[in-house]
């Protein structure tokens, strides 16, 4: 590799010579320093992503929600909230890890179809600035929850739109077939209970169809229907003080080519206008867009197995690290720290869970030998926050770079710590 050769998609994460680094870290010196697996994220790579949506909505009444479910570790949270962000949330859990790092509970958004009464009340107590309620049902019971606080829920209603993300249909949420939201059709009179229970005040609209979108197609359509679902509520005499078009915009995995955020929000910016609602308090709520392509997770190759059909790179990352590929059989770039000449071989870079499952990348050309550190990378999100202790595994370290500092945000478990929560009879 070549001085400073950025990786696609990736600025923040660049060889520079012969080893690779996050901003100006090498990695291969992290690895030595705290082991491996590893998880390493750029919070320079953080705030440009961050910096596109501002970009967007320069002059516009908006707040940003990051979506925290994509990577939920408290210095992350602590960047975007020093940065102004809001959060998305979908637990109780969630939301005492935003007062941990320092959110603003009156920007926190409680989405999600299974709230239960415990974390409602959790919520209202904390002053949580709007609940998205996904059904009738839950109406109902964060009324009463309210009531018996002495207080008003603050409500927007999140719509199905019944629109195609054209995503991998695990990470499609708006149409008619997935468990999300109230049918576009019933919307209408969902709104009109949601206005007439005691313990209710309805703000605003919702909408979310999917993650990892790469076209604007499906968010230009989506807002099409949310709009007109605003006029028709609007003239039965509901007012909507807030839209909010969700997250969901993807990143380059491998060639994707989503639309930049601030260019995708012009365009639908110049919908909004053009139908009479720019001047409206917009909310969005991304997620993997901005942290996604912010982190590599470092992992050593342990064994070289080859065998008849395939050739086995044996790494110590491991599906309970990097869910990804066994849940959604997502494809994630693998590439060497400190790269060898020539051109190697073909193999199935797997770990050493005990499922067939546990692979982290298929048929992948790589010059490696045992004790070679391989980067994993866009692992920024939906890796750290879905991982687990199968097979009594440690999860990983945690690092966020800055610059030329490196912080250790999460230390590594040890066995003890999986088991300290559990008692011999």
């Amino acid at each position: 590799m070549t001085a400073n050769t950025a990786l696609p998609g990736q600025p923040h994460i660049a060889y520079a010579g012969d080893q690779l680094h996050v901003e100006a870290m090498a990695l291969s010196q992290l690895a030595r320093e705290h082991g491996t697996p590893l998880f390493v994220y750029s919070k320079a790579a953080m705030l440009s992503a961050l910096a596109a949506y501002q970009r967007g909505f320069a002059g516009r009444q908006a707040q940003i929600c990051y979506a925290m479910k994509a990577n939920s570790s408290l210095a992350i949270l602590q960047v975007f909230a020093e940065a102004g962000c809001g959060f998305d949330i979908v637990s109780g859990g969630e939301l005492a890890r935003v007062l941990a790092a320092g959110g603003d509970p009156a920007k926190v958004i409680f989405s999600g179809v299974g709230k239960t009464r415990a974390e409602m009340k959790q919520a209202l107590q904390v002053g949580i600035g709007c609940f998205n309620v996904e059904s009738e049902a839950e109406l109902d019971v964060l009324s009463e929850v309210a009531m018996g606080l002495g207080k008003k829920a603050p409500v927007s209603l999140r719509v199905n739109p019944n629109v195609d993300p054209k995503t991998h249909p695990y990470i499609s949420t708006g149409l008619k077939g997935n468990k999300f939201g109230i049918a576009h059709e019933d919307a209408l009179s969902a709104y009109r209970h949601a206005a007439s229970l005691p313990g209710l005040k309805v703000v605003g609209i919702d909408c979310h169809i999917g993650s990892q979108i790469t076209d604007s197609t499906p968010y230009l359509d989506a807002m099409d229907r949310v709009l007109d679902l605003v006029a028709e509520v609007e003239s039965a005499g509901v007012p909507i003080h807030h839209i909010d078009f969700g997250g969901g915009l993807g990143i380059n995995y491998n060639g994707d080519t989503p639309p930049q955020a601030d260019a995708l929000w012009a365009q639908l910016l110049t919908k909004l206008d053009a139908r009479g609602y720019g001047q409206r308090q917009l909310m969005i709520e991304p997620g993997r867009s901005l942290v996604g392509n912010a982190g590599v997770c470092l992992t050593e190759v342990l064994y070289l197995k080859p065998g008849e059909q395939k050739n086995f790179c044996i790494v110590d990352a491991a599906m309970n690290d990097l869910p990804r590929p066994a849940m959604y059989q997502a494809f994630h770039q693998i590439v060497p720290v400190t790269p060898r000449t020539g051109d190697g071989l073909v193999y199935d870079v797997v770990g050493p869970v005990c499922e067939s499952g546990d692979w982290i990348g298929r048929d992948r050309q790589l010059r490696v030998a045992a004790g070679d550190v391989l980067a994993v990378l866009s692992a920024g999100a939906y890796c750290m926050s879905m991982a687990s202790n199968y097979n009594t595994r440690g999860r990983a370290a945690e690092i966020l770079v800055d610059g030329t500092k490196a912080h250790l945000i999460r230390q590594r478990e040890s066995a003890f710590d999986t088991f300290a929560l559990e008692q011999l009879v």
